[in-house]
């Protein structure tokens, strides 16, 4: 796994050729137990780091598109399951924590539900007000900017998910974007979470 701008943040991708960018999963290194956002499957090597690690107390699961190798990570570290409230009735695997929006998994994590995606109530991560993990609405095709998921891939609701992004500029600290799908961002988060925002807002005037 690849350590990222805090030492206790790590992540490990796999590439997707059809959209020809890399799928990203994360690791959340703490006292009391680790947590895993959006788990691809496991290399051999990512494995034996993680569990040097300490292995994984939790699995967030931000949407139902992102249910990946959930499972079996959950089950190989013996973590306990946690996915959207907004999908409870439909989702693939059963859940001890279902969370609605401003809820905290653990303290230090925050969730947002965000609207206008593929699927109702997709979750935003924020740790510790400066590091926002996110699923598939909110991506990076391109390395430094952000985008919304296009509306060809799933996106339901433009105005929704414009809405659901602004909401997360209002504590105003967010330093790194990491994101499910594509190019993640380290520096300057709330600028280009700003900018993507500003982009919508311009392109729904144009519509």
């Amino acid at each position: 796994m690849k350590r990222l701008h805090r030492k206790d943040l790590y992540c490990w991708s796999t590439f997707n050729e059809r959209l020809n960018i890399d799928f990203n999963s994360f690791a959340w290194v703490r006292e009391g137990g680790n947590v895993l956002v959006d788990p691809l499957p496991l290399t051999p090597h990512d494995e034996e780091h993680l569990r040097s690690l300490g292995g994984a107390a939790w699995v967030v699961v931000t949407n139902s598109n992102h249910a990946r190798a959930a499972r079996d990570v959950a089950a190989l570290f013996g973590a306990r399951l946690a996915g959207p409230a907004a999908e409870q009735g439909r989702f693939p695997l059963q859940c001890e924590r279902w969370l609605r929006d401003g809820e905290e998994l653990l303290p230090g994590l925050r969730a947002f539900e965000m609207e206008g995606s593929k699927t109702p109530g997709e979750l935003a991560l924020v740790l510790e007000d400066t590091t926002l993990i996110t699923g598939d609405l909110i991506r990076a095709h391109r390395a430094g900017s952000l985008m919304f998921l296009l509306p060809e891939q799933g996106l339901e609701d433009a105005t929704a998910a414009l809405a659901s992004t602004r909401r997360l500029l209002a504590p105003g600290r967010i330093e790194a974007v990491l994101v499910g799908d594509g190019w993640c961002v380290f520096h300057d988060g709330q600028r280009r979470l700003a900018e993507l925002v500003e982009a919508q807002e311009a392109e729904s005037r144009r519509a």
